[in-house]
Formats: C-alpha cells, structure tokens, sequence
C-alpha cells in the first residue's frame, strides 16, 4: 500500500500504541537498482513493514506505470517528523550512525526543535562492526539496552537494513528508519538541496556539487543510467498495458 509521510506518522504512533515496532525503509534510486539486481537485497526489502520512495525517478516511474504513490518521502524528511511524532508521543529516539560526534550533534538539533523529546541514546560506531559477529553483537546490545521506542539508523543501504534486522531480533518493540545520510544532515554537516531542486527531482546535482569525488561515480556511472531505464521501462510497461484494453 503506497502512503505519504502523514500516513506513516500515524502507523508508527498506532504501533507504539500497541507494543509493535517495524522497519521502514526509504527506496531511493540507489536501493531500487540493487534491490532490482540482487534478489537478496529485494528480499531484505520486502521484510520491512513500510517502504516509501526517496527519489523524485522513483515516484515518477510509479506514477508513469499507474501506480497511485502519494509523493516522495526522504529519510531526512523523517528523521525532523519522526522526532517530532516521538516528542508528542513521550517517546524516545535513539540515533545510530555518522562519524564521531555527529549523533550527538544530531541529538541537540533534534531536541531543541522538538521540545520533549526523550534520546535514549547515540552511537558513532566504528568502522568495520559489521563485519565480525562479536563487533555486531556489542552495537545491538549498546542500543538495546536503552530499551528506545524509535531508532534511526544511518549506515547506507544495505548495511543498515541488515543491521536493522539484527537489532530487531534483540528488540522488537522499536521502530526502525534506515536514513542514510539523514543524520548528519540534522547535524548540519551539509546542507539539503533548495526546494526548486527537491521539486524538480534535482537533489542528486547538489549533493554531487558538494560531494563530487564521493558521490560521482555511483551517482554518474550508477544511478543516472538506471533511473532513465526505470522510466523508460515504467513508460514502455504502460503503453504495452493500454494496447492490451
């Protein structure tokens, strides 16, 4: 079922209310194209209850296929609404994620914009954790044992799916947002695009400005090509539909 950012807001509070949590994940261009291209990836995907599009091509390509998609619904959106969601809840966050100092950093925005808000706690964890059952195991342990009703976790897909996953067979209770880079954006480590450029599905080219040794090859050489075969796919899936009536 494809809802907007108000509708999520609602299903996480509903399952706070109910003692249930859930994983939600924010498909931009760059998942799309490794969920289309490694059925593990995909499955990791579909294990999450919401699933909404970050990334104008991907809303595009929906809607150009016939699907009703509300809009589009960043991870930096929901790391602002979801805070503010757990403040008027009396819930707590807990921020997983970005170099040293950045969740903490990320902390102080948050709770000066919502007033009562309750972080359970932050975590920069060191590079490689992942990568060792016993390095996984201490960062599940760190964050569950504040018990948080909301983690946001910004690791880069799908690194932070799959460390969503072990962390909600620990605790099942919380929900979990893979933001990506949301949450050194609520740093203020950089800046989001201007609005014009949000509207216009134009983001990618001011983050590349700012990022471009980074950011170039996965966004050039990567994500560009796929997104204009989405929508040429999405186009040519539509066309193909209406010559069947």
């Amino acid at each position: 079922m494809a809802i907007g950012e108000a509708e999520l807001l609602d299903r996480v509070a509903t399952g706070w209310r109910r003692g249930r949590g859930g994983a939600i994940v924010t498909a931009n261009v760059d998942i799309v194209r490794a969920a289309t291209r490694t059925p593990a990836l995909a499955a990791l995907v579909a294990r999450s209850e919401i699933v909404v599009a970050d990334g104008m091509p991907v809303v595009w390509a929906a809607r150009i296929a016939g699907l009703a998609l509300p809009g589009r619904v960043t991870g930096a959106s929901l790391v602002h609404s979801l805070a503010g969601r757990a403040a008027l809840e009396n819930r707590s966050i807990y921020l997983l994620g970005g170099e040293p100092g950045v969740p903490e950093a990320a902390a102080r925005v948050l709770t000066g914009s919502h007033p009562g808000l309750r972080v359970a706690g932050t975590c920069s964890p060191p590079f490689g954790f992942d990568r060792t059952p016993r390095g996984l195991r201490e960062v599940v342990a760190r964050v569950s044992a504040t018990e948080p009703d909301l983690v946001m976790v910004g690791l880069g897909f799908p690194k932070q799916e799959r460390v969503i996953e072990a962390l909600r067979a620990e605790w099942p209770h919380a929900w979990y947002l893979g933001c990506g880079a949301g949450i050194p954006m609520a740093a203020g480590r950089f800046r989001r695009a201007p609005v014009a450029f949000q509207r216009m599905g134009a983001e990618w080219l001011y983050r590349l400005a700012l990022e471009p040794r980074r950011l170039a090859r996965r966004y050039l050489r990567d994500d560009a090509p796929f997104a204009l075969a989405l929508l040429a796919g999405a186009l040519r899936d539509r066309l193909t539909s209406r010559s069947r009536r």
